[in-house]
């Protein structure tokens, strides 16, 4: 038997989270509007010092929010990836114990602990830029089979392939120890990056690939065909797909499988940040305790809906309690 149900990968990332209008990233920051691009320490500095105001903090990071959220669900969960040096990363690793996910995993560098700035707009879209610090510093060496000993799936967040080398380790690694994978595509900038190389992981194994609107187009580059056909091709190269479409809900579909996820409807939208993340959480767990895939869809809308009526990647502890029982009594009944 597994000692974790799910292990993730990625950069255990603090998150800075301030509101700004429209303007604010006309005159400010370069690149478009909700993506994600990664800065250097002084880059970061010059951004947060022409807020208005201090930015509130989170604990945040793609494959980190899904663990978090996975933990809080029920299943037993550990993470991988490098933290700090500073207050932030002794705060972090405090949060996600408090939370369930085991701590034994993560690893320790020199450097500040990686930060992102989540810059929300009026719209609720986040565009995000990010100093990996410490995270950046993981290296393809520090990585092997023994990191992913005794966990049964690997979710693996699309951010780690800018770093090709660590991608690959970390893959050939979480394959070598038996691990069932997902892979979250996370940005449009990280498939027009590693288009080919995405293709060629397919074709090797990769069993969950999550993305959203922007990440499946930029994947099969196209602009103009529906959703429903567009995860029935990505079906095609032989993983379960999970689109999600927003606002519209989702689709997914494994081999000739295709079903339609109805939104969950919210009046307020206050955040994206993290949707996508609570969404996989929500669907890795229904995943892994063996629901069907409507009802891993139902209960991922649940908790992607959720998560954008609060400022921040983190469902509040008071709302996840409430939400709970509502998200269990979507799966099997016994």
């Amino acid at each position: 038997m597994s000692t974790f149900d799910l292990i993730g990968v990625g950069s255990p990332i603090m998150d800075l989270l301030a509101r700004v209008p429209d303007e604010f990233l006309l005159r400010n920051v370069a690149g478009e509007k909700g993506g994600m691009v990664l800065v250097d320490h002084s880059e970061m500095q010059r951004i947060v010092g022409l807020l208005d105001g201090d930015p509130a903090y989170a604990t945040g990071g793609s494959a980190a929010n899904a663990t978090f959220n996975a933990a809080r669900l029920g299943l037993r969960t550990t993470f991988l990836g490098k933290l700090g040096n500073d207050p932030l990363a002794r705060i972090y690793r405090h949060a996600f114990e408090t939370a369930g996910v085991n701590g034994s995993r993560f690893k320790h560098g020199d450097q500040a602990n990686a930060r992102c700035l989540a810059l929300v707009t009026p719209d609720a879209q986040r565009t995000m830029r990010t100093c990996l610090g410490a995270a950046m510093t993981l290296a393809p060496t520090e990585i092997s089979a023994a990191d992913f000993a005794g966990c049964r799936h690997a979710h693996i967040e699309g951010y780690l392939v800018f770093n090709r080398a660590l991608a690959d380790a970390v893959l050939t690694a979480a394959r070598a120890a038996g691990c069932t994978t997902s892979l979250d595509l996370s940005s449009f900038e990280v498939v027009h990056a590693s288009r080919d190389w995405l293709f060629s992981q397919f074709r090797h194994g990769i069993d969950v690939v999550f993305a959203n609107e922007d990440e499946i187009r930029a994947l099969f580059q196209d602009q103009t065909t529906d959703f429903a056909t567009l995860t029935r091709k990505l079906a095609g190269h032989g993983v379960l797909a999970a689109v999600k479409v927003g606002k519209d809900g989702a689709w997914i579909g494994r081999g000739s499988e295709l079903h339609r996820i109805e939104p969950v409807a919210v009046a307020d939208v206050i955040d994206t940040n993290g949707a996508g993340d609570a969404w996989a959480a929500g669907f890795l767990y229904g995943h892994l305790r063996g629901w069907s895939l409507p009802a891993c869809g139902g209960l991922a809308s649940l908790l992607g809906a959720e998560t954008v009526m609060h400022m921040g990647p983190i469902i509040p502890d008071t709302h996840f309690e409430v939400l709970r029982p509502r998200a269990m009594a979507l799966g099997p009944k016994t």
